[in-house]
């Protein structure tokens, strides 16, 4: 397949790079030009894969005419930049071509709809964290399968070619409900954007554990409050989440290995914007649980304290104000 991959940051990198790797032709377009050029392109993986490209392999440019002819375009932009990004596609895409978006949130199908009429979107998810490390080099933390939901046959190349560079890839029907449960499992984001320290050792931190429990908390009350019925992801059941968040470290270590399951210098994308001192997605994570609840009169309070907590990060550009535990829940009012 010839593959466009819109915003080539870490995600974008890292699934580009899979797929050129399985013999694709794939146009990267993004930030990251000169970077690439100079230093190549090295991903990493916690399962202790590697792989390279030197700069000169790769066809990456920060100019989006370069996706004119593609077969399909994998959108991977901030979900605050949707619009813009898309935006110039309506006239560089001659035939209707399939756009998928492989971004935080939920609503970034919807919008990129609003934008490219003429071409079909399909929602993707990618549940795997992804670092930029240092130039050129994006390290894969964390696990899980690719998502992408079933369009008429469109997503069938698409999902041969992902299976073929090496991901996990699931089929479904209707993606929204696995959206939403990524969502509200993904407001850990903010929690370790705001803490300033790796994955796994924030979540062995009861104190921050205990905060998260209660954002989780509200996010599934959100969504039965919608009629949003929360789906398995992986070994994780969504209904316990918050309930196992809360046990004691000792125990909580024993029985959440799937949590834990993370490279130990995994971090955020969140703790990564705020310590590169650029604005966040916090208002397409936190903010979409505080818009639905809202809407359907549910107690969303945590989830405000937190993402305002995130805003002023943002605000400050001095990076992460990596709270303690005790003061971000005393922050945040959220007791024992």
């Amino acid at each position: 397949m010839k593959i466009g991959v819109l915003g080539a940051g870490a995600i974008g990198c890292y699934v580009a790079g899979k797929l050129l790797g399985a013999g694709h032709d794939v146009v990267f377009v993004g930030r990251l030009r000169e970077e690439i050029a100079q230093h190549g392109l090295n991903l990493t993986s916690f399962t202790g894969a590697s792989t390279f490209f030197e700069g000169s392999a790769l066809r990456y440019s920060d100019d989006a005419t370069s996706l004119r002819g593609v077969d399909v375009v994998l959108v991977c932009v901030k979900s605050g930049a949707t619009e813009a990004a898309a935006r110039p596609l309506a006239a560089i895409l001659d035939r209707p071509t399939p756009i998928v978006s492989l971004q935080n949130g939920v609503s970034n199908p919807e919008r990129l709809r609003a934008v490219l009429p003429r071409h079909p979107v399909l929602p993707g998810m990618v549940p795997f964290n992804v670092a930029h490390r240092g130039p050129g080099w994006f390290h894969n933390g964390t696990s899980g399968p690719l998502a992408l939901e079933r369009s008429g046959g469109l997503e069938g190349p698409l999902a041969a070619a992902l299976a073929q560079a090496g991901f996990e890839v699931e089929l479904h029907d209707d993606l929204r409900r696995v959206q939403w449960t990524k969502l509200v499992l993904n407001l850990n984001n903010s929690i370790n954007a705001l803490a300033g320290i790796p994955l796994r050792a924030e979540l062995e931190d009861r104190g921050y554990r205990r905060v998260l429990s209660r954002c989780v908390q509200e996010g599934l009350a959100v969504l039965r409050a919608a009629g949003i019925r929360p789906v398995r992801i992986g070994r994780i059941l969504p209904a316990i989440v918050p309930f196992v968040l809360r046990l004691p470290d000792a125990l909580f270590v024993r029985v959440a290995a799937a949590m834990l399951d993370v490279d130990e210098q995994a971090r955020s994308s969140m703790l990564d914007d705020l310590d590169r001192r650029r604005d966040t997605e916090v208002d397409f994570l936190n903010g979409e649980i505080l818009a639905l609840g809202d809407r359907h009169g549910v107690d969303v309070r945590t989830n405000r304290e937190v993402l305002a907590l995130v805003k002023d990060a943002e605000a400050r550009r001095a990076g992460s104000p990596r709270i303690p535990a005790g003061r971000l829940a005393r922050l945040v009012a959220v007791s024992n």
